[in-house]
C-alpha cells in the first residue's frame, strides 16, 4: 500500500512540481513589473474573492464531498451511472457558482470595501481593488468545472493531467503579463488589468487540459440536472460542511488580508509573496500525498476496513513528514536569500525581500500543519463524518482571528503570518488526534520514529546550508543574477547532499523508498 500510494504520489509530484516551478515564475515576473505597491495589494485583495470562494467551494467542498462519492459510485453500480453522476455535478456547479458569480459581480463593491476599508484612504485604490474583483469573478465557475474533472480522474487513477491542470494558470498570467501590460493604457485600463485577463483565460485552459484524457475515460458531457438525484443531493448535503471542514486555511488567509491593509502599502504584497513560497512545498508534497491516498481512504471506507485506512493515513503522514519538515527548516534558515533570488529585480527593492522574508520565516512552520489538514480532514468525509472537520475547523479559524489580533500588535505584518502557522498546527493536531480515536490509532510509534530521525537529519541539513552560504558568500564576491544563483544554489546542493547522507544513516525507511524510486525512473534498467 505504502509503495502504491508513493508512486501515485510521486507522478502528482511530478506534475505538481511543473505547475509550481510556473507559479514561482508567476511571481517574479509579477514582482518584476509591479513590486510590491499599491497596485499589486489591490490585485491580492481582489483575487482574494473568487480565491476564496474557489478554495473553499470548488476545490475543497469538491475534493471532501465528490471524490469518495464518485469512487463508491463506480465500485457499486459502474462507469455509467459514474458519468450520469459526473454530469449531474458539473451542471449544478455551473449553476451554483453562475448565481455565486453574478452576486459578487453586483455587489463587489461593499464587498471589497468590507475586505480593505483601508484601501478608501489612497485615491483610486478601492476603486482598481472593486474592478479587479468584476473581471476575475467567472474564474470560480471555470475552476469548479475544472475540479469536478479532475475529482473523477483521480478516483480512475488518473493522477498526472489532473495535477498538471493548474499550470495552465499560470502560464496564462505569465504570457497576459509580457503581452497586455505594454497595451492596456492605449486601452484606457490599468496595466494591472492584464493579470485579471490572464487569471480567467489560466481557469479556462484548466479545463481544456483536461478535456481530452477524461474523454478518453468515456465521459460525455450530458445538458441534464436532476437535483431530485439521492447521489447529488448527498454531495451537494455534504458540500455545505466539507466546505467549512477545510475553511480554515482559507479563511485564515482572508483575515490576514483584511489586517493587513492597515498596515499601509505593501504589507499585503509581502503577506502574498510570502505564502505562495511558503505553499510551493505544500501543493508539491502534502497535496499530491493527500490525492494520491484519497481514492484509496475511499474505497477502504466503504468497505469498512478500519485497519487499512489506518495503515494508508500513516504511511500518508510518514511521507508527508519527510518531504515538509526539511522543507519547513529549509525555508527558515534560507529565507531571504531565496527571496532575493526569486523577486528581487525591477519594481522589487531590497525592502520588500527583507519584508517577504520575515512573513516567509513566520509562515513556514505552518507546513506540517497544512499538509497534515490536507490528509486528515478528507478521511473524516470518507468515513461520513462531517461534523468533526466543521468543529475543528470553525475553532481553528476563532484561534486564528484570537492570535493574529494579538501578535499583529506586537510583530507588525510578520505576526499574521506566526498567528496563521499556530493556528494551522492547531487545526492538525485536533483533527489528527481525533482520527486516531477514531481508527483505534495511526500507528503513532512508528510516526514518532520516523519524526524525530526526520528532525535530526533536518538539522544536520540547516547546520550545512547556513555554514555552506556563510562560505560561498566570501568566495562568491556579491555581484548580478549569475552570483545569485551560485550561491543560493550552492547552499542548496550542498544541504540536500547532507540531509541524504543524514537519512542513509539514521536508515529512514521513507526516504530510502523515495531514492529508489526516484534512481528507478532515472535509470531504467536498476533493479
Amino acid at each position: 500500500m505504502s509503495s502504491r500510494l508513493a508512486r501515485s504520489a510521486g507522478l502528482i509530484g511530478i506534475a505538481t512540481f511543473a505547475s509550481r516551478i510556473l507559479g514561482v515564475v508567476r511571481e517574479m515576473v509579477l514582482a518584476a513589473y509591479f513590486g510590491a505597491g499599491a497596485s499589486m495589494d489591490a490585485y491580492n485583495v481582489a483575487f482574494r474573492v473568487p480565491n476564496l470562494l474557489r478554495d473553499l467551494f470548488a476545490e475543497g467542498a469538491m475534493t471532501a464531498a465528490f471524490v469518495p462519492s464518485f469512487t463508491r459510485t463506480i465500485a457499486q453500480r459502474g462507469r455509467e451511472q459514474a458519468w450520469r453522476l459526473g454530469n449531474l455535478v458539473i451542471n449544478a456547479l455551473l449553476l451554483i457558482t453562475g448565481l455565486l458569480v453574478a452576486a459578487g459581480i453586483l455587489f463587489a463593491g461593499p464587498i471589497t470595501a468590507a475586505i480593505a476599508p483601508e484601501f478608501a484612504a489612497v485615491p483610486g485604490k478601492l476603486e482598481l481593488t472593486t474592478q479587479l474583483t468584476r473581471v476575475m469573478l467567472p474564474f470560480l465557475t471555470t475552476v469548479a468545472v475544472a475540479v469536478a474533472m479532475m475529482g473523477m480522474l483521480n478516483s480512475l487513477g488518473r493522477f498526472f493531467i489532473p495535477s498538471l491542470s493548474p499550470a495552465m494558470f499560470n502560464v496564462a498570467t505569465i504570457l497576459c503579463t509580457v503581452a497586455l501590460v505594454p497595451v492596456m493604457p492605449g486601452l484606457g485600463l490599468p496595466p494591472i488589468m492584464a493579470i485579471a485577463v490572464g487569471t480567467l483565460l489560466g481557469g479556462v485552459g484548466q479545463i481544456l487540459l483536461q478535456w481530452p484524457v477524461v474523454r478518453a475515460e468515456g465521459f460525455r458531457y450530458q445538458p441534464i440536472l436532476d437535483f431530485r438525484d439521492p447521489d447529488l443531493r448527498q454531495i451537494l448535503r455534504m458540500m455545505v460542511p466539507g466546505t467549512l471542514g477545510v475553511a480554515a486555511v482559507n479563511i485564515n488567509v482572508l483575515v490576514n488580508t483584511i489586517l493587513a491593509t492597515s498596515q499601509g502599502d505593501g504589507a499585503v504584497s509581502w503577506l502574498g509573496y510570502a505564502f505562495r513560497l511558503m505553499y510551493l512545498p505544500i501543493g508539491l508534497f502534502g497535496v499530491s500525498i493527500a490525492t494520491a491516498a484519497l481514492p484509496d481512504v475511499s474505497r477502504q471506507a466503504a468497505a469498512s476496513d478500519l485497519a487499512s485506512i489506518r495503515r494508508t493515513v500513516s504511511a500518508a503522514l510518514r511521507l508527508m513528514l519527510m518531504l515538509n519538515v526539511p522543507a519547513t527548516i529549509g525555508l527558515v534558515v534560507m529565507a531571504e536569500p531565496i527571496t532575493a533570488l526569486l523577486y528581487e529585480r525591477g519594481r522589487f527593492t531590497s525592502v520588500d525581500t527583507a519584508a517577504t522574508a520575515a512573513a516567509l520565516m513566520f509562515y513556514a512552520p505552518g507546513l506540517l500543519g497544512y499538509s497534515a489538514v490536507k490528509i486528515a480532514s478528507p478521511t473524516f468525509y470518507a468515513l461520513r463524518d462531517s461534523r468533526t472537520p466543521v468543529t475543528i475547523s470553525m475553532i481553528s479559524v476563532a484561534a486564528n482571528l484570537g492570535l493574529n489580533l494579538a501578535l499583529i500588535r506586537i510583530l507588525g505584518f510578520r505576526g499574521l503570518a506566526l498567528g496563521t502557522a499556530l493556528a494551522a498546527i492547531f487545526n492538525a493536531g485536533s483533527l489528527l488526534w481525533l482520527l486516531r480515536r477514531r481508527l483505534g490509532g495511526l500507528e503513532e510509534r512508528r510516526l514518532l520514529v520516523a519524526f524525530w530521525k526526520i528532525l535530526l537529519a533536518s538539522l544536520v541539513m540547516a547546520g550545512v546550508a547556513v555554514m555552506s552560504g556563510e562560505w560561498l558568500a566570501t568566495a562568491v564576491p556579491a555581484g548580478g543574477e549569475l552570483q545569485k544563483v551560485i550561491r543560493v544554489l550552492g547552499s542548496i546542493v550542498a544541504a540536500v547532499a547532507a540531509l541524504g547522507l543524514s537519512a542513509k544513516a539514521l536508515r529512514i525507511e521513507e526516504f530510502n523508498e523515495a531514492t529508489a524510486r526516484i534512481l528507478r525512473r532515472l535509470l531504467p534498467g536498476r533493479r
